[in-house]
This record gives C-alpha cells, structure tokens and sequence, in this order.
C-alpha cells in the first residue's frame, strides 16, 4: 500500500506538488493562483509554477492536474494540483486525482500549507482511497505509486491527523476487499475467520462467535431461517471494543448476507450478479469498530455481525413460513428475498435484551427502494431521535459521504400486520426503504428513541472511479462512523 510520511525536506525531490485554488469566484474567469506553502521552495520554480498557471488554464476545481517535465532541472517534474477552496472535501478529491494521475510515479513531494490540518487529512484519506485496486489475478502489480512525502513546516503538529486519517482509510480499504471478495471464497465462516484474524493481538478487543447450533440454542430463528438453505452455516459474529474509560456504550449491527440468491423468491440474473455485496453494512460496522480500537477512542462499541447465505435448496425457508426471532417475536415472511430484515431484527432484539447499550445504530444493503429514492451515492437514514439522527448525518457528511433522512409515518405501521404472527416483514404496500426501517424499529424495545437505521445499498458500490471511490465497493459508512464515535468520546 501507498507509504505517506511527513517530512520538513525531502530528500528526493524529482517530482514536485504544488497545491493552487480558484483565483476568485467560482463562477468568474480568474486564473488560478499558487496556495502558499511555508516550505522552503526554489524561487525559480514557484515563478515557473505561477507562469504556468494561467498558460495551462488551470481552473483550481479538486482533481484538476496538469504537469509540467523539467528534465536538465530539479525537479524534474512539476505537478500543479487543484484543491478547490480548500475545505477537507476539496483536498480529498484532490488526493485520489493525484493518486490517479501519478499512478507511473515512484515518489512524489506535495507542498502543504500551514496550519491546516484539513488538508493533511483529506490529502492522505484521498491517496489512500484513490490508489485502491482489489483483482485477484496471477498476473504482475499494475503500476502503482508507492511513497508520498508530504512538505510541513511541523512534523509532530501533524502526526496525529495523519495517523487518524491513515487508520481511516484503511478501515475502508478493508470494508472494500471484504465486500468486493467473490462469494465463492465468502462464506459466514470465512468471514468470521477475517475478524478473527484482524482483531487478534489487539488489547481490549473481545470476539465470539456463535455457530449454528449455538444460534439454535439460543433462539437466533431469524439468522437460522435465511441461512438454512446453505451448506455454508450462518454465523453471529459479535466483537466488543471496550477500553477502561468508555463512558458511553454503543452497539453496531451491519447485516451480513455473504451472498444472496433471493431464497425461493429467486431474483432475476441481473439483479443477481453483484450479490457478494449484500454485507456490505457488516464489513462497514466491522472496520469501524476495528478504527476505534486502532485509534484507542474511549467509548466502548460493540458490533454485531449476522452471517448467512440466502440459497435455493430443500431447506430454505418458504415464502409464508412464520419465524420466530430472537425473544420471542413472530414474523411472517411471504418474500424470501427480504431476509436481511430476518437476521438483523434478531441481532437488534439480542442487543437490547442482553447488551442494554446508550445507541444502537444498523447498517444495511436492505432494499432496491434506497436507489429509487436517492439514487447511488446517499444513504437512507431513519430515526425517531433528531437529535441523534443530526449527529450522524453531521458526521457522514463531514467525511465525505452523503446520507439523507427519510420519515417514519405512523400510519405505515398498520402494514404490519399479519394474520399469522406477531408481524409481516414484507408486506406489499410500497415504499418498501421506509416499511423494513418500521419493521426493524419492531426490535428496538425501550431503544426505540436510541436507534438509527441506514439503508446504505445504493452508496455501497460504485459503477466507475469518481473522486475517492473507485469501481467495486466503496467502503460507505466507515468514514461516517468513525466520525460519529469520535465526537462521543
């Protein structure tokens, strides 16, 4: 993976960044002009910088580059790099253009300014997502750049921005490979085995895994149900970050379906194909947890993973059958292909029964109706607490996400219903984002106030690289969260 340092004077110096904005209004037509930069620079090449400037017609919009060859000079190289007014959001583009266009480079040294450690985190946070490749392939590394040297004035006044901007985008790398990881390797048990393998050695992490037939013992009927018509058994994967002076105890669920064929209400191919994302809502929960314990934040998060796979076989559960979910609820499920609904309503009611956090937050692939509603690049977020909901949104946004708050009408609860059980976990009224967000609010019990839920399906994949995403799983909601835990401590 790509090394950032900070550094006062590189010691190489063959290709030099120079960050430039907006030389006026955004709407006008000013050139753009040179961002200072308390380091010592050649006057010759900040001169031969700015005359460039307007010859390229450079703009200062994030991402734009140009560069310049100085082949008998030093450097030898010249990358002019637009950042926008310079906000944490502009820098991160900037970061994954950078990434993007200096792909053949071995080193590069970018001139920061001073006193802004905005730049220093949306600069790294953007390198780090930008350069993210996942093949799995025999054939040779693509080229890649390997070393970045970023110019401060002041190392340690940097150092712990760099290293929370580090362990961020590398929590969201992880989400990435897990999500992108083919579901012929994915199964609950791989899966479980990945958190494993990440949180041992790693002071005041607690892992357990509950298999199938501790799940059965302990009344987990929703987790049972969906991951019945597999040979890969489901799994609960619960892991409990909890330094001695949390005062705050938040709880995490992320839905976990390692693959999902729609069960007996088969999904068309199409719809079929990406499936291997439908834990996308675990992998972010996970990454987030694993942060907080990387960056020692002092408030205790436990996340909760329900595993399974959602297969076609003799043993599937049947569109009508009744379930019976962690504490006793019923539910009637006449669409097999709601299950993430299943599985996270028993990990809800497990967490408050047993765990009695302060907040407890769920993360989603739930439904096709997210995308309808928002498109694919904003989560759908639902909760009875403004509060609360404000927070995170703040959060999500300040890190470069984007979710929106949807409504919880009390006249949809009469949806529910059914004839048979306690209550209906599809029923065919539309507006299918907001009556799966009621369902599970259904499991809330007296945390019903302390709850948000994010149907993230839409946002957690990208169809091509467009500033820090590129193509494949994004990682969505590991920035927000991270965030959000952050302002809690």
């Amino acid at each position: 993976m790509l090394a950032i340092r900070l550094v006062t004077g590189p010691d190489r110096l063959d290709t030099l960044v120079l960050p430039v904005r907006p030389g006026g209004p955004a709407d006008g037509d000013a050139p753009a002009v040179l961002v200072p930069t308390p380091s010592a620079l050649p006057d010759d090449v900040l001169a031969e910088a700015a005359t460039l400037i307007p010859a390229a017609r450079l703009t200062g919009r994030p991402g734009e580059t140009r560069e310049h060859l100085r082949p008998t000079s030093t450097p030898q190289r010249l990358l002019l790099l637009g950042v926008g007014d310079g906000d944490e959001a502009g820098w991160r583009t900037a970061g994954a253009a950078l990434a993007r266009a200096a792909r053949a480079e071995n080193r590069l040294v970018v001139a920061l300014p001073a006193g802004d450690p905005a730049a220093v985190r949306g600069l790294v946070e953007g390198l780090l997502l930008g350069s993210y490749r996942f093949r799995l392939t025999e054939a040779g590394e693509a080229p890649a750049l390997r070393d970045v040297d970023l110019l401060v004035a002041d190392v340690e006044a940097y150092r712990p921005v760099l290293e929370v901007a580090r362990t961020t985008a590398e929590m969201t790398r992880l989400a990435r490979d897990l999500t992108n990881m083919p579901s012929s390797t994915k199964d609950p048990e791989w899966f479980a085995a990945q958190v494993e393998s990440a949180s041992a050695g790693t002071p005041d992490l607690h892992l357990r895994v509950r298999e199938p037939d501790e799940l059965a013992a302990e009344g987990f009927g929703g987790i049972l149900a969906v991951g019945n018509g597999s040979a890969s058994g489901p799994r609960l994967v619960e892991l409990d970050w909890r330094p001695a002076d949390a005062r705050t105890h938040v709880v995490l669920v992320g839905k976990g379906i390692t693959f999902d064929t729609g069960g007996i209400s088969i999904k068309p191919r199409d719809a079929m194909k990406l499936m291997r994302k439908d834990m996308a809502g675990a992998a972010a929960v996970l990454a987030a947890t694993l942060g907080a314990a990387v960056l020692k934040l002092p408030v205790r998060v436990t996340t909760l993973t329900p595993l399974a796979e959602n297969m076609v076989s003799g043993s599937a559960f049947r569109p009508g059958d009744v379930i019976r979910h962690y504490g006793g609820l019923t539910s009637e499920s006449t669409n097999s292909d709601a299950e993430g609904r299943l599985v996270l309503a028993d990990a809800l009611a497990y967490a408050v029964a047993e765990l009695r956090p302060d907040l407890l937050v769920d993360l989603a692939t739930l439904t096709g109706a997210n995308a309808v509603a928002l498109g694919k690049r904003t989560g759908a977020l639902y909760s009875d607490n403004d509060e609360l909901a404000d927070q995170l949104l703040t959060a999500i946004a300040a890190a470069g996400e984007s979710a929106w708050r949807m409504p919880l009408p009390a006249d949809y609860v009469e949806h529910l219903g059914s004839d048979l059980a306690d209550l209906h976990s599809s029923p065919a009224a539309g507006a299918g984002s907001v009556t799966a967000a009621l369902f599970l609010r259904e499991f809330t019990g007296d945390l019903r106030d302390r709850w948000v839920h994010v149907d993230m399906s839409a946002p957690s994949w990208a169809e091509g690289d467009a500033a820090e995403l590129t193509k494949g799983a994004t990682g969505w909601g590991v920035r927000g969260l991270l965030r959000w835990l952050a302002t809690l401590s």
